[in-house]
C-alpha cells in the first residue's frame, strides 16, 4: 500500500513523527491568525436629501452613535463604512421620549379602564376573522407547542389588532433614541442597557437576514411585525411557520402565530395546564397578603401558602399546581385578586404586566365565545 509522504514518514520514524507533530501543533495558532475574520455587511441606501431642520441630533447623541458604531465594528466585525452609513441616518425622535415617560406620580392604576381599551367589539370581530382565516396554523401551533389558539389570538389582537397597527416608527431611530437618551426613571440604567442591546440585535438581525435596517418600522419601543417582537426576540424565538424558507414577522401572520407559541413554550407554558382562577381575600384576616405578592414572574405558592394569608379561590382548583397571587387594582374601587399558574406568568414574559396578561386571556376568551355564538368554523 502506497502512503503519502506524511503518513510514510509517521509510519517509518515514530520519534521524528512526534517532533513533527509538535511543530505542527505549534504552527496551528500562526496559521489560524493568517485566516481573515469574516466581515459582517449591512444593506444601506443613503438618503438623497435630509431635512436638516426636522432631523437635528445633539452633539452628545451623535458622539454616542459614533462610539457605538466603533464598538459594533470591533465586537462583531461589521464593515465600518456600512455601520456609518446606517447610523449616520439615525435620528433622535422626541415623540419616542414622550411615549415612554411614565404617568404622573399618584395616578392610580385601573384594571377596568385598561381592559376596556382592548376587550371591545372591533377587536373581537377582527379576532374571529383572524382565527377563521388561520385556523390550521393555530391548530398546528397548539399541537407543536401546546399553546391554545385563544392565547395566540389574544396576544396578536392586543399587540397589533391582527396586523392593523404594526407601528410606523423607524426602528433604528426609536432604539437609538432610547439607547442613548432614555428619560429619567428609577431603572434608567437598566433601560439604557436594554435598548442598546436591542439596537445591537437590530444590526445583527439585519446582517443575518439581508434586511436593510432602515426599512424596519414598528412601535416607539422598537417592536416589530404582527406579534411586536423586539429584535433580540426575533433572533431567539421567531420561526418559519409557513414553510417558505424565511422568517418574516412583518408580512407573515402564520410566522407570527408559530413564533408567539414558541415564545410562550420557551418561557414555561405547560400544555393542558389551566391559566388563571378568581380569588378573594378574607375580610377579617389578621395577616396581610403582601407577602404573597411580587414573587417574580413565576408561580411559587401552594394552596397552603395561600390559606396562610387568607386567600380563598372562588372555585375548586386542581391539585399539585403552584400558584401566584395576582392583584388587579381598580383605581379607588376594590382590587380584584386572581390565582395564576405558570401559564399565566409565561404571558407576563411577553409583557411584564398583570393587566396585559389578563387582557390577553380575556380577549382570547371573548373571541372564542363570539365564534361559538356565531357558529364560525
Amino acid at each position: 500500500m502506497k502512503h503519502s509522504s506524511c503518513f510514510s514518514f509517521l509510519h517509518c520514524a515514530p520519534r521524528r513523527a512526534i517532533l513533527f507533530l509538535g511543530c505542527l501543533l505549534l504552527a496551528i495558532p500562526v496559521l489560524a491568525d493568517t485566516v481573515p475574520a469574516r466581515t459582517l455587511t449591512l444593506s444601506c441606501h443613503p438618503p438623497k436629501t435630509v431635512d436638516a431642520k426636522k432631523y437635528r441630533n445633539s452633539e452628545a447623541f451623535n458622539q454616542a452613535l459614533a462610539a457605538f458604531s466603533a464598538e459594533m465594528a470591533s465586537n462583531h466585525g461589521f464593515d465600518q463604512q456600512d455601520l456609518d452609513c446606517i447610523l449616520n441616518q439615525a435620528r433622535h425622535n422626541p415623540t419616542v421620549i414622550r411615549r415612554v415617560k411614565p404617568f404622573p406620580a399618584g395616578t392610580p392604576k385601573n384594571w377596568q379602564v385598561y381592559r376596556a381599551r382592548f376587550i371591545e367589539s372591533v377587536r373581537i370581530t377582527a379576532g374571529a376573522k383572524f382565527w377563521a382565516r388561520h385556523k390550521n396554523a393555530l391548530e398546528k401551533a397548539e399541537k407543536i407547542y401546546g399553546v391554545p389558539p385563544e392565547i395566540v389570538v389574544g396576544i396578536i389582537g392586543i399587540e397589533t389588532t391582527y396586523g392593523k397597527n404594526k407601528g410606523n416608527f423607524r426602528i433604528i431611530d426609536a432604539l437609538a433614541t432610547l439607547a442613548f437618551d432614555y428619560p429619567e426613571h428609577p431603572k434608567r440604567d437598566a433601560r439604557l442597557a436594554l435598548f442598546r442591546n436591542e439596537l445591537e440585535s437590530t444590526l445583527l438581525l439585519s446582517s443575518e437576514r439581508g434586511i436593510d435596517p432602515m426599512s424596519l418600522k414598528g412601535s416607539y419601543a422598537g417592536a416589530i411585525g404582527w406579534p411586536q417582537f423586539l429584535p433580540s426576540s426575533i433572533r431567539k424565538y421567531a420561526v418559519d411557520f409557513d414553510g417558505d424558507g424565511k422568517i418574516d414577522l412583518r408580512h407573515s401572520p402564520v410566522d407570527a402565530i408559530g413564533s408567539v407559541a414558541n415564545f410562550l413554550a420557551q418561557h414555561g407554558w405547560k400544555k393542558g395546564e389551566p391559566v388563571v382562577f378568581p380569588a378573594e381575600l378574607q375580610a377579617d384576616c389578621p395577616r396581610s397578603p403582601d407577602t404573597a405578592l411580587n414573587q417574580g414572574l413565576a408561580a411559587r405558592l401552594t394552596l397552603n401558602d395561600l390559606r396562610d394569608v387568607c386567600v380563598t379561590p372562588k372555585s375548586a382548583l386542581p391539585e399539585n399546581v403552584l400558584w401566584g397571587l395576582v392583584d388587579l387594582q381598580n383605581g379607588f374601587d376594590a382590587t380584584e385578586y386572581w390565582l395564576g399558574t405558570d401559564n399565566f406568568f409565561a404571558i407576563t414574559h411577553y409583557n411584564r404586566s398583570y393587566f396585559y396578561a389578563m387582557s390577553v386571556i380575556d380577549l382570547g376568551q371573548a373571541v372564542r365565545a363570539f365564534r361559538e355564538q356565531n357558529r364560525i368554523k
